[in-house]
């Protein structure tokens, strides 16, 4: 679903303004890897912000960061139209880090020349080392780098210094000292350039001055201070799925404040076996946070007849979402704040706002959830508190195991919000429901067993609509294949399909033709992503 972004949460203004907090800006060029700059930096326990490049030379002066980084991009710096930043940035007098097409148009705009290069350079090169000093300290000579490049820097601005090559890149790293002023033709931040992360350090800690205050204890108290602050004493309403996103979510607004939280989880039948009793239990038993329990599944199976195309089933079940939500946040209510498991990811991929005329406050329109699915009717206004819009996925995480979330959550597999729906391929009934439960829960068990299930990134069963002839108990038998699927990943953007050893494979075969009634075939799934995805739909 599209999300909306408060306007002080955009590319182009920042989510922190307090000046005197310790953090640096990496501008975007439309690198792919400018999230996982920021992340790297935040590694390192220092706040960093991606910015759009058009963030004013006013903007940053206010923010007062202690460095900047400037992105890589698909541009050319000399093509008609490139990105450029303010220039003035040269002249604030504080370190800046040019990566690839940063260095280059770092190059470019203070005097120096950059040319399409002979030849590029993409993947793995090795460095070599002509100043050890500063940025490339402790980074080993030789060490791998990953390049991506069709252009070159030919000419060095006047008082830079070349700081290392590769075998194709003359200048694979420059630095003006006096000025701290430096640029790499490689991407530190990917994980396959093995001195990346010293770099990186080097830059933070020796040129920068920074300290290591961005921590999970800090961000939690900032945030419980800001829920306090902008809540008072009005009532807020979560929509949990059980997802780590919105239950960090609960865990935090529970100890801001209190019973002042109503969480309101939606069972719409498409769960795994016993998740929905399991997370009511986990919240209202172990952690005393009271959650309203909604039972749908015979509302959402009803939306389901009939249906086979994987976008209609995602759109009834986000209407019938919205409509449920819509009925039972008025029973409950009334409620002034609605809380959002944002996350900076979201913040740095949406543009659409939505913000009070009269009051300035931002108001929900649409819902963030698990459910990915569409927005809540205009005339159903709230609020947002969205306490974790600053943070990346593993951030999140941290938080979630330092306030006490249980690690059976707080490492959960991803799970899309649509569920078993989109695992069932074609038309969801119950009695497929049941089957797939049975193959799912037996995949999971079976992991678990072995101490196996945090090696994957998801591991789980798909049920085809199809029927395959098989032999059982000398009896011929005609029933459903199932597809398993366990993938690797880091993120989920990419993933490999895991290399399981042939006697889980086995296992998992033998338990879900001998225990799940309505299957005889089970089949494994050795499609990576891209080209396939990780879901069938």
């Amino acid at each position: 679903m599209t999300l909306q972004t408060d306007p002080a949460t955009s590319l182009t203004e920042p989510l922190v303004k307090d000046v005197n907090r310790q953090m640096l800006v990496i501008l975007d060029f439309g690198s792919q890897y400018s999230e996982l700059i920021a992340r790297r930096i935040r590694e390192t326990e220092v706040y960093s912000e991606v910015l759009s490049y058009r963030t004013s030379i006013e903007q940053l002066k206010q923010l007062n960061p202690k460095g900047i980084i400037l992105s890589g991009g698909p541009n050319s710096v000399y093509d008609p139209g490139a990105p450029h930043c303010d220039p003035e940035i040269w002249n604030l007098g504080i370190p800046v880090l040019g990566v690839c097409y940063g260095m280059q148009l770092m190059v470019q705009q203070l005097g120096g020349q950059v040319e399409r290069a002979e030849r590029g350079e993409y993947g793995k090169a090795d460095l070599f080392i002509d100043d050890p000093t500063d940025l490339l300290t402790n980074v080993e000579d030789s060490t791998t780098m990953w390049m991506s490049h069709g252009d070159s820097v030919t000419s060095l601005p006047e008082g830079f210094d070349l700081l290392a090559h590769t075998d194709n890149t003359p200048c694979a790293a420059i630095a003006h000292h006096e000025r701290r002023l430096y640029g790499v033709q490689f991407h530190p931040e990917v994980v396959h350039s093995i001195g990346g992360i010293a770099l990186i350090r080097n830059f933070v800690y020796h040129i920068c001055n920074c300290q290591p205050t961005w921590t999970t204890e800090a961000f939690v108290e900032e945030a419980i201070r800001e829920v306090r602050a902008r809540v008072g004493d009005k009532r807020v309403l979560l929509a949990l799925s059980g997802g780590v996103d919105s239950s960090t979510l609960a865990f935090l607004l529970h100890k801001a404040i209190g019973d002042q939280l109503t969480c309101m989880f939606i069972d719409q039948g498409f769960m795994r076996k016993g998740e929905p009793e399991r997370l009511v239990q986990l919240f209202r038993d172990s952690f005393a946070i009271p959650v309203q329990y909604i039972n749908a599944r015979d509302r959402f199976l009803a939306k389901m007849v009939g249906v086979t195309d994987p976008e209609e089933k995602r759109k009834r079940i986000g209407h019938e979402f919205i409509r449920v939500f819509e009925e039972e946040s008025k029973r409950l209510g009334p409620f002034d704040y609605l809380a959002q498991g944002t996350l900076y990811p979201d913040v740095i991929e949406s543009a659409d706002t939505n913000v009070d005329p009269k009051t300035g406050e931002r108001v929900a329109v649409k819902i963030k959830s698990h459910h990915n699915v569409g927005g809540l009717p205009e005339d159903l206004q709230f609020k947002l508190v969205e306490p974790l819009r600053k943070l990346f996925k593993d951030e999140v995480r941290k938080v979630g195991r330092s306030i006490g979330l249980p690690e059976e959550i707080v490492r959960r597999h991803p799970f899309p919000g649509p569920g078993l729906a989109i695992r069932i391929i074609g038309e969801v009934t119950s009695e497929r429901l049941n089957i797939l439960r049975d193959a799912d829960y037996i995949v999971r068990d079976e992991i678990h067993n072995r101490g196996a299930y945090h090696d994957f990134w998801q591991a789980f069963a798909v049920l085809l609509p199809i029927r395959s002839v098989g032999v059982m108990g000398d009896q011929r038998t005609y029933a459903h294949p199932v597809v398993l699927r366990l993938i690797t990943s880091e993120d989920g953007m990419t993933a490999d399909w895991a290399k399981v050893p042939y006697d889980l494979l086995e296992t998992l075969s033998n338990r879900i033709v001998n225990e799940v009634e309505g299957v005889n075939r089970v089949v494994y799934d050795i499609t990576s992503k891209p080209p396939g995805t990780i879901e069938w739909e």
